[in-house]
């Protein structure tokens, strides 16, 4: 492992310029490039930490503020430590910018971030690998679906929703991607129960799609992030195993 060093840019996309979060190692580059998606709570130096730590690993990191339409992170007003449940509040504030965050919307920003990381001499050529949290492993998932020439690996973490019966669902991308997946689902998540995880798992199966899908036992919903209540340090570093590992298969 290697220092990282990190710093803010600035990612313009169709609908506006997106402030993002880009860490590197402090050795010298080009690096295999990594797109780091939020979670709800958004961009916050709980992230700005975990994409050092990837950085420090050897890769470069972008972390996007995917709610860069509702204006510059930090979009929320959040507590150093937070707790929904002492603060439902909270919710009531990032809803709303998330319902906003469309799957086409998404997908238009992920080409954006994606040729930022081309055009950028910190990245070296080649494919990309992409990881996500909450609400960002469905964005991760579809990014992988939209992209496949690009994504190679794909980490999706305590994500919810990713298998639903709507017509948009994020399972349905299965059978356009090429990349290597790994999730690691939260343990009695509500967000995700367990016929949408037999449902994705039968979708990637069906495809063709090499994958592993594991559940995290007493890890509950958010588990890899230490700023908050939801935080379990045994799933977390699994996490980060599990994650690390695809991303040496794959982008070396």
């Amino acid at each position: 492992m290697t220092a990282a060093r990190g710093t803010s840019v600035d990612i313009t996309t169709p609908d506006g310029v997106a402030d993002a979060y880009l860490s590197t190692p402090e050795t010298a580059g080009p690096h295999p490039g990594v797109l780091l998606y939020m979670d709800a709570f958004g961009l916050r130096p709980h992230l700005h930490q975990m994409a050092d730590r990837l950085a420090a690993a050897g890769y470069a990191v972008l972390v996007p503020n995917l709610f860069y339409r509702a204006g510059r992170a930090p979009v929320f007003d959040l507590p150093e430590f937070i707790d929904p449940h002492a603060r439902p509040e909270i919710f009531q504030s990032i809803g709303p910018v998330m319902q906003e965050l469309t799957p086409e919307l998404a997908m238009r920003d992920a080409g954006a971030y994606l040729r930022w990381l081309a055009d950028s001499p910190e990245v070296a050529d080649g494919p990309v690998g992409v990881t996500g949290y909450c609400m960002g492993a469905v964005v991760a998932l579809r990014t992988a679906g939209a992209h496949p020439g690009r994504v190679a690996a794909m980490g999706g973490f305590h994500g919810g929703n990713l298998a639903t019966e709507e017509r948009d669902s994020p399972h349905l991308v299965a059978d356009r991607i090429t990349a290597e997946l790994y999730f690691g689902h939260a343990d009695n998540d509500h967000a995700l129960p367990s016929e949408q995880i037999e449902r994705l798992n039968t979708a990637l199966t069906d495809a063709g799609v090499t994958f592993r899908a594991e559940v995290y036992e007493g890890a509950a919903h958010g588990y890899t992030q230490a700023d908050t209540a939801s935080y379990d340090e045994r799933g977390a570093e699994r996490h980060w195993t599990n994650l690390l590992e695809l991303f040496e298969r794959n982008l070396r």
